[in-house]
Formats: structure tokens, C-alpha cells, sequence
């Protein structure tokens, strides 16, 4: 069995629509190179949240 790892040791990329951070989850494993989006909502582009300093 694999070692289990902490969450702070994985990997994450910064969400295409609203900028915030966001982790690697087991269901993107096999597919993360491609992943851009944080959630379904930003992926349907809507309420997307402007980026800090954006006025």
C-alpha cells in the first residue's frame, strides 16, 4: 500500500477563471496536466469572481 501523503505536499495550480489556488484531487489524477479550472461553476463561467487588484 502506498504512504499517504500530506496535503501540503501536493501539487496545485492557480484556477484560469478566478485566480485562486487549488489542489490535486485523486479524480483528476490520471488527467491534471489538462485540468484549468477549481470547480464546475468556473469551468461554466459563471459568477466568476474578478482577480484581486482587477477594477
Amino acid at each position: 500500500m502506498p504512504k499517504m501523503r500530506r496535503k501540503a505536499d501536493l501539487p496545485s495550480k492557480l484556477c484560469a477563471a478566478c485566480g485562486l489556488p487549488f489542489t490535486w484531487r485523486k479524480k483528476w489524477e490520471r488527467d491534471w496536466d489538462n485540468v484549468k479550472f477549481c470547480s464546475d461553476r468556473c469551468r461554466g463561467g459563471k459568477g466568476q469572481k474578478p482577480l484581486k487588484g482587477a477594477a
